[in-house]
């Protein structure tokens, strides 16, 4: 098994098993793609986000009527999609991927993106494997019963299921529910996991880290809950730390020197001028 940062050394709480660090530098995250300057979680989004150096691209998944994978961030559409009310309002999970592919993805944000459509994770999948690596997450799964299956049969075929792109796991999977987490773990254990964690201070996170060891690698706080301390903590624990959404420089800077292991951010350039102009994100092992 793999860690997901920069260095990799150990997975779970026990860190019985080691692999080679992979570099330096904490991980450029990019949040729903480089969602600061093109629709989230569309084309346009994902290639900005790798023209300005994004080690990964995040996609939160969720499932049609006739059971195809797709990325989107919320439940329902309304919120990114235009076109037809039919096809392009209410619940996901309500829709085939026909009616989905007649909606607009981009326009909500701008008229310059125009044609834009909801991808599937097969589609993303197909676009960057060769290129990208994947932050994925499983969005409200109690919504969509065995998608975690469905999900490790996806990457397993798309080549995914344990792979690496220059020394990082290409794909990680997190999300808020620990029930699906431990469910991915079984299913396909070669995969990092990333927990991710809401409204709660770094005390009280600090106090949950041992029970999170037993069934993730790592942890996603908000990056106002995040210090040092929790940093720390979690190192401790053989548990790497990805804090998340953070857009401000000022952030970005204080959270690299606290130790964090990436950052999830709409503004994937800036993080990477950052890291890159300084040495803020080197990150030392957990283990």
């Amino acid at each position: 098994m793999r860690k997901v940062g920069v260095v990799m050394l150990c997975l779970l709480a026990a860190c019985s098993e080691s692999t080679t660090p992979v570099g330096p530098e904490a991980a450029v995250i990019a949040h729903r793609g480089a969602s600061y300057a093109a629709p989230e979680h569309t084309t346009a989004a994902y290639d900005l986000a790798l023209v300005e150096g994004a080690d990964y691209i995040e996609q939160d998944i969720a499932r049609t009527s006739d059971g195809v994978l797709v990325v989107i961030h919320d439940a329902t559409l309304d919120r990114t999609m235009r076109g037809p009310a039919t096809n392009c309002t209410g619940n996901v999970r309500q829709k085939t991927i026909v009616q989905l592919k007649t909606c607009e993805a981009g326009t909500w944000l701008s008229p310059q993106f125009s044609g834009l459509r909801i991808l599937t994770l097969d589609e993303v999948l197909d676009r960057y494997a060769d290129r990208a690596r994947f932050f994925i997450e499983i969005k409200d799964p109690h919504l969509y019963p065995g998608i975690e299956n469905q999900l490790a049969i996806v990457l397993s075929g798309h080549g995914l299921s344990a792979s690496t792109l220059d020394g990082r796991p290409q794909v990680v999977i997190q999300s808020f529910s620990s029930q699906s987490l431990a469910r991915m773990r079984t299913i396909a254990p070669g995969l990092p996991l990333i927990f991710l964690t809401g409204d709660v201070t770094p005390s009280e996170l600090a106090a949950m880290l041992p029970e999170i060891a037993t069934f993730a690698d790592g942890i996603a706080p908000r990056g106002d809950r995040t210090d040092a301390t929790l940093v720390a903590a979690s190192h401790a624990l053989c548990l790497e730390v990805f804090p998340y959404t953070i857009d401000s420089e000022l952030e970005m800077a204080a959270l690299l020197s606290a130790g964090v292991n990436g950052v999830f951010t709409n503004r994937p350039g800036l993080l990477r001028g950052l890291i890159d102009a300084s040495s803020a994100g080197t990150v030392p092992s957990p283990c």
